[in-house]
């Protein structure tokens, strides 16, 4: 780094000397111990002195006899007597532990933390795919799924296990239609208000599709279903899924079968068969499932 240039000092005359700085007295501190660096209290040469005998050093102010720097600290309102100030402590005191004790109770009615999840003695397995029962539909679709997809969630909040299986019929070489099946145990918080938002009113929020209310299965149930083809078997889906949710256990299963040109399937099930299959085998998935 560069620095400015210095003016040249004549050649007659010595280098001047910088003019010494006048001492800067320590500064005032509202913090009431001495920093290391900071000289005794009191000023040294201020004291008087006598002629032919020494200055005698004045021991350093102990800290801990110093008054505090903000003033003394404001004695405590009585506890008892009359007077207003103890009797507002005594308020306050006996207001906290009150709410505390409704907050307490709110939580505990509620069912937030303080409340145990209703889980109806079901535990979600590993392995949804050999759990669950999909029977009903063998008899359409007689290929077993040499691999289908499963996974499973073990969690303080949720225990989840989910199954995807390809369904073909006899001949087919790829999947005619698709099955979904998934349990949910919520162990932290109450499903239902959603659970019952979401699936009663799925016709609000996805356009032309069908709900009905299912009666006999878990604490509520609906079964969402929506045909396109039309009664073709060329073009269009079948979609259903019947939802069920029975205390804070939630369980779905869901058909898909999408029809083209290039479909092998040229018969596929109608829709009313495949709803009275998801019911069916719904119900025995359920039981299975729960200890």
């Amino acid at each position: 780094m560069s620095t400015p240039p210095q003016s040249p000092q004549p050649a007659d005359q010595p280098p001047q000397q910088p003019a010494p700085q006048p001492a800067v007295p320590s500064q005032p501190t509202a913090y009431p111990y001495p920093g290391p660096q900071s000289a005794p209290p009191g000023n040294f040469y201020a004291q008087p002195t006598l002629v032919g005998h020494p200055v005698q050093p004045q021991p350093p102010a102990n800290p801990y006899t110093q008054a505090p720097p903000y003033g003394p600290a404001p004695a405590p309102p009585p506890a008892t007597g009359g007077g207003g100030a103890g009797r507002a402590v005594l308020w306050a005191a006996v207001g906290a532990v009150v709410a505390s004790a409704a907050w307490a109770g709110g939580v505990f009615l509620l069912g937030g933390t303080g409340g145990s999840a209703d889980l109806r003695g079901y535990s979600a397995p590993a392995n949804m795919c050999s759990s669950a029962d999909y029977s009903s539909f063998k008899d359409e679709y007689t290929q077993d799924d040499s691999a289908p997809t499963r996974t499973s969630l073990k969690d303080q909040a949720l225990d989840e296990s989910y199954c995807s299986v390809n369904l073909k019929k006899t001949g087919s070489s790829y999947a005619d239609a698709y099955l979904y099946m998934q349990l949910d145990l919520h162990k932290k918080t109450d499903p239902g208000p959603e659970f019952t938002a979401t699936w009663k009113n799925y016709g609000d929020s996805h356009k032309d599709y069908d709900v009905d209310p299912v009666e006999g299965i878990g604490d509520e149930a609906y079964l969402v279903s929506q045909d396109t083809s039309s009664g073709s078997s060329s073009s269009g889906s079948r979609y259903a899924t019947l939802a069920v949710r029975d205390g804070w256990v939630t369980y779905t299963m869901s058909y898909s079968a999408y029809l083209s040109s290039y479909s092998q399937d040229k018969t596929p099930p109608a829709l009313t068969d495949v709803t009275d299959w998801l019911k069916t085998d719904a119900r025995a998935t359920l039981k299975q499932l729960r200890d």
